[in-house]
């Protein structure tokens, strides 16, 4: 059954609210005038890493390496994204990268 005018209208406004709370939410919890938790510091720090170990372990759950290409793509994107990563100390900058070439690697020379 479609949904109305006012229902789309309802759900966008909670969607909305939503995602207001979770980014509002730290600023109530941590104020600036108090010292942020040594849980949350810690956190800060190892965080980061165990996602990106979580996101490569992803990436390769489906690469077989008894199949053509070998998982070729994946590990030659994976190793220039670390070394850009330990080049240059920008994230942004290492992932973008590694991305675009290993599209460029899937669509043009491992084809």
């Amino acid at each position: 059954m479609p949904m109305n005018s006012l229902e789309i209208f309802l759900t966008i406004l909670i969607m909305a609210a939503g995602t207001a709370a979770t980014r509002f939410v730290s600023f109530w919890l941590f104020p600036a005038h108090k010292k942020t938790p040594n849980v949350v510091i810690y956190l800060g720090k190892v965080l980061p890493y165990s996602v990106m170990g979580m996101l490569i372990v992803y990436c390769l759950k489906d690469v077989s390496i008894l199949h053509w290409s070998h998982g070729l793509p994946e590990f030659i994107a994976i190793g220039a994204t670390a070394a850009l990563h330990l080049w240059k100390k920008n994230m942004m900058i290492s992932i973008s990268a590694g991305t675009i070439l290993y599209m460029i690697l899937i669509q043009f020379v491992f084809n």
